[in-house]
């Protein structure tokens, strides 16, 4: 991604509405998960300038979470904004031994591209313990590439059943799949279809608009309280709901041995 770019993230993810329902929806995702149990660290792959590694952080206090990003001065702004470390690398050959972490958190990266999709997964696989979880956030439906994913360098975007078979193939089962965004995806298509720019589709002043999707956001929290919650055991099948929408997060967990 453009240093640029970097340097818009680092201005907005802490107040833009999209950060916060997305750092909000993975939270509620890793509070199923049993990540107090273990002393073991987890990683924000791609961590950019620091936003969800900072509320990784500040929901797990005591334990010791870091960063990687493939930008040294987005690591360096990551580790000033969390109190966390964070290193420069590539999510295609992660710098860390085997089986160190207990969940690897990546929050639209693996569209990236400069990134291998499966040398990433394989290596996922490789730094998570036995029985850890990825937590992941995808961009949704190829037809929906954007001027916006040329400027951040997404090339790929997925669908459930698609991710379903990559996740599959590296060695991951899926424990939680889901869409969101899922009231505001019907103007989403609209835009796209109509080909209007990011600057021109906006009809509504800048503090509606936010307001909208706030509220749009919280819509949706109920139907992710339908998801899976640990209970002492093992999570098994699959768990999924279908809502539509552009963005698409999930929990898969590590298999015994990479296919």
């Amino acid at each position: 991604m453009e240093r640029s770019e970097y340097e818009k993230l680092d201005r907005v993810e802490d107040a833009m509405w999209w950060f916060a329902a997305l750092h909000r929806k993975l939270l509620m995702l890793a509070s199923r998960l049993p990540l107090e149990r273990t002393d073991l660290p987890v990683l924000d792959a791609g961590c950019g300038t620091g936003g969800l590694l900072a509320q990784l952080a500040q929901r797990y206090p005591k334990k010791a979470a870091l960063g990687l990003d493939a930008d040294w001065l987005a690591c360096a702004r990551a580790a000033v904004k969390s109190a966390r470390p964070a290193c420069a690398g590539s999510i295609n050959e992660l710098p860390f031994a085997d089986g160190v972490f207990a969940a690897i958190f990546s929050a639209d990266v693996l569209c990236h591209g400069g990134v291998d999709e499966h040398s990433a997964l394989r290596q996922f696989h490789r730094c998570l313990a036995e029985d850890g979880y990825l937590v992941l956030n995808l961009p949704a439906y190829r037809w929906m590439l954007s001027r916006h994913d040329v400027a951040v360098s997404n090339i790929r975007r997925y669908t459930a059943s698609g991710l379903r078979r990559l996740l599959h193939a590296t060695g991951f089962r899926p424990v939680y799949v889901s869409y969101w965004n899922l009231v505001l995806f019907p103007l989403m298509v609209i835009t796209r279809c109509q080909g209007v720019s990011s600057r021109d589709r906006h009809v509504l002043p800048r503090g509606d608009r936010d307001r909208t999707r706030i509220t749009e956001s919280r819509i949706e929290i109920p139907l992710w309280r339908l998801g899976p919650r640990d209970r002492g055991q093992k999570p098994r099948g699959k768990w999924l709901i279908q809502t539509r929408s552009e963005g698409l997060p999930g929990i898969w967990q590590r298999e015994a041995q990479s296919v």
